[in-house]
């Protein structure tokens, strides 16, 4: 299993002092910290709020690739919806070559929505835009000259798409919530599934994800191409106790107000500690519980091949911050490929 960190570029480290150029400096910071300890995965998400500092991702991972030398770097997730194919095809090519052939796409429809009025699209047209944008992502990726014509975008007839990027094949994840449309789609076109459970109980996604690889292996896709990764919110520290006390005072502000603007009621300490538990979403803890619960949420769901842990979203400091990604590489993988041997 590949071990991730997928970031918002948050600007809400429980200080009001902390300003967007040090919030900045601190993640580049944290993305080389997490190459050096041997991290497989680095992603950078897409909003368009004042809290955020992810409005330009592909910008923030260039600068990463500057300074790591090993670890993979993406989108976390690309609002496709709202973009367009050819400057997103662009961007991460461009991105391929600077790090050498470490860029990944994951794209989706988004889960926070101001980038549509924003760019000048209809909230209607949110899975036709999708639908139609990652037809032509993909269109562009496998064909260096392209001919296309579709609703929201002017038809290209035989249009070369340059920079081409240095790996044969560009990485492209399908990044998911809950609805099981999405789910098939990624498998009838064979690409990999990043699934983003943040709540609840992670097995309850078992029946979408077999039905992501029934949907690939109707067509003909290989199982080893139908990659299933997941995104949780998670923390490590040096004991259980150490990890609760840092994440969820924090976790629960920060909830709560996004909890708010969606109409889910404030976070409360029962609801938390039933995430903790074994089959509940939230992955924090020691290490060994944190490595013991990614083989759990694994065989739940069939096989994960990918987990990526999002951390900046409960109050934390760039040193809390860092000091769990340090135990992650330096303790959580060590143990999770020691238990996985020995099965």
């Amino acid at each position: 299993m590949e071990i991730g960190i997928d970031s918002f570029a948050s600007a809400m480290f429980g200080t009001t002092s902390l300003r967007p150029v040090e919030a900045m400096e601190q993640l580049l910071d944290r993305i080389e910290l997490a190459d050096r300890v041997g991290l497989d995965f680095f992603g950078i998400g897409e909003h368009h709020r004042k809290e955020f500092l992810d409005s330009a991702t592909a910008v923030i991972l260039a600068a990463a690739a500057s300074h790591t030398k090993n670890i993979r770097l993406g989108s976390a997730v690309t609002v496709l919806s709202a973009a367009d194919p050819v400057r997103v095809f662009q961007s991460y090519a461009t991105l391929d070559l600077i790090s050498k052939g470490r860029a990944e796409l994951v794209v989706g429809r988004g889960s926070s929505v101001e980038a549509y009025p924003l760019f000048g699209f209809n909230l209607q047209d949110y899975d036709a835009l999708f639908k139609e944008k990652l037809e032509l992502l993909l269109r562009i990726r496998d064909e260096e000259f392209v001919t296309w014509n579709g609703r929201f975008r002017p038809a290209m007839t035989d249009q070369p798409v340059y920079p081409r990027p240095l790996q044969e094949k560009l990485p492209v994840w399908l990044g998911v919530g809950g609805t099981p449309e999405s789910f098939i789609r990624a498998g009838l076109l064979g690409l990999p599934l990043m699934v983003a459970v943040i709540g609840g109980e992670t097995h309850r996604f078992r029946p979408l994800v077999d039905l992501y690889k029934e949907a690939g292996a109707r067509v003909g896709h290989l199982p080893e191409d139908l990659k299933v990764g997941l995104h949780s919110p998670g923390f490590v520290g040096k004991t259980h106790e150490a990890a609760v006390a840092d994440y969820y005072p924090g976790y629960a502000e920060q909830w709560t107000k996004l909890g708010r603007e969606r109409g889910w009621p404030p976070v409360t300490r029962p609801q938390f500690d039933a995430l903790l538990a074994p089959t509940g979403a939230l992955v924090v803890g020691s290490p060994r519980q944190v490595a013991e619960k990614l083989i759990h949420h694994s065989d739940a769901l069939g096989g994960v091949d990918r987990f990526t842990f999002q951390m900046d979203n409960a109050g934390l400091t760039h040193g809390q911050m860092s000091s769990s990604i340090e135990l992650i590489g330096k303790e959580v993988m060590p143990l999770l490929a020691s238990m996985q041997a020995g099965k």
